[in-house]
């Protein structure tokens, strides 16, 4: 089997961020969902090793940030490869918290949608967390950043907590 193929599947990257107790934290995520238009329901699926998932657990509550495509690289590797245990990832980065506590990015995003979960699917490494759409809004008129143009133009790479890291 050729395990590339897997790339082929369209994807957006986003910031998915949450609440746990007064600590705030957010990662880099590619497989984020709609389900549903009425409730609109998303599907965002988390790493259980990564821990944006403790806080997601605990509030049962996340905000999907749809991120820019001209974010930059750095921003980018701020969010997906660096352990919140370790540094604050918000330090220095405009946000804003949404009405249930979540981190809002307010750079380098073009929109916001945030999720009150109410299912869990364990699928191994990683948990899918299911939940309606409470609040959404657009932050800029930019262009959505793909997981195809990360690869392919800025030539970025999958963490290997990632569901599309494909070890080479």
């Amino acid at each position: 089997m050729n395990s590339k193929t897997l790339h082929q599947i369209s994807y957006g990257l986003y910031i998915v961020t949450a609440r746990k107790g007064d600590k705030i934290n957010g990662q880099i995520a590619n497989t984020v969902f709609q389900i549903t238009s009425k409730p609109p329901t998303l599907a965002v699926s988390i790493n259980k090793e990564n821990y944006t998932h403790e806080f997601i657990k605990e509030s049962q509550s996340l905000v999907v940030n749809v991120l820019d495509r001209d974010t930059g690289m750095v921003f980018i590797g701020r969010f997906g490869f660096k352990c919140g245990r370790d540094i604050d990832k918000f330090d220095g980065i405009k946000h804003r918290l949404s009405q249930l506590g979540n981190p809002i990015l307010e750079e380098n995003s073009t929109a916001f949608l945030e999720v009150r979960v109410d299912k869990e699917i364990d699928v191994g490494t990683h948990t899918i967390f299911i939940g309606e759409v409470v609040d959404a809004d657009i932050i800029s008129d930019g262009e959505p950043l793909t997981y195809a143009f990360y690869h392919l133009v800025k030539k970025g790479k999958a963490p290997k907590a990632a569901p599309t890291y494909i070890d080479e």
